[in-house]
C-alpha cells in the first residue's frame, strides 16, 4: 500500500507508523530520516539541505521532493508500497507528490489522518516531556507546533478529501486500540467491497 500518515505532534504517528510498516512490510519514510541520511552521507542533496536544517529553517520544497524521489527510486523495499510519516506538510508538496507518484509507481491508496483532541495531545506531550526530556515538548513550543500544524494541514485535509483519499481515524485510546482502528480502515481501502465491522 502507498500511504500518508497525518497527525499533529503527540498524535502517535511514530508509534502507529512503525506498526503499519511492520504489519504491511513497507518502509516508513520521514523527511527527518531522509535529511539525516543525506547529510551524513555528504551527498549533494544533503549539503543543500544542511544549511537550512542547521539554521532551524524549513528546507525548500524542491530539495525535500528531490530527496523523496531519490528514496523511492533507490529502494526495492518500496516495491510493495511505503508509508510517508509527516510528509507532505504543505499543499504544494502534496500536489508535487501526486504528480511524482502518478508518473512513477502509481497514486496513493489512502491518507490516514489521526484525529486527536488538542487537550489530549497536550497531555501526551507533557507526559512525553517528563519521561523523555525532549526540548521540543515544552508546552509553549508544543502549542506553537500544533498551531503551525493546524494551519499547514487544513489545506492538505481538504485536498485529500476532495480526491477521495482522506481516512480520518480516531487517535484517542491506547496504541493497540488506535492500531485496530487503523487496520480496519486500511482493510476497507484494500477491499472496499467488504463491510466495515465494529
Amino acid at each position: 500500500m502507498r500511504l500518508v500518515l497525518l497527525g499533529p505532534p503527540g498524535s502517535g504517528k511514530g508509534t502507529q507508523g512503525a506498526r503499519i510498516s511492520a504489519r504491511h512490510g513497507i518502509p516508513s519514510i520521514s523527511t527527518g530520516q531522509l535529511f539525516d541520511r543525506q547529510i551524513s552521507a555528504g551527498t549533494d542533496l544533503g549539503r543543500r539541505a544542511e544549511r537550512y536544517v542547521r539554521a532551524g529553517e524549513l528546507v525548500p520544497d524542491e530539495i525535500v521532493l528531490d530527496m523523496v524521489a531519490d528514496r523511492l527510486a533507490e529502494g526495492v523495499d518500496c516495491a510493495a508500497g511505503f508509508l510517508f510519516d509527516g510528509f507532505p506538510r504543505t499543499l504544494a508538496q502534496a500536489e508535487a507528490l501526486d504528480r511524482m507518484l502518478t508518473a512513477s509507481c502509481g497514486p496513493l491508496d489512502a491518507v490516514v489522518d489521526l484525529d486527536v483532541d488538542v487537550n489530549e495531545v497536550l497531555d501526551r506531550i507533557r507526559r512525553r516531556a517528563h519521561t523523555e526530556d525532549r526540548v521540543d515538548d515544552a508546552e509553549d513550543t508544543a502549542r506553537r507546533r500544533l498551531s503551525v500544524f493546524a494551519q499547514e494541514t487544513a489545506p492538505l485535509r481538504q485536498h485529500y478529501g476532495e480526491i477521495g483519499l482522506l481516512r480520518t481515524v480516531d487517535g484517542t485510546g491506547s496504541p493497540d486500540e488506535v492500531a485496530v482502528r487503523i487496520e480496519r480502515t486500511l482493510a476497507a481501502v484494500a477491499h472496499p467491497e467488504l463491510p466495515l465491522r465494529g
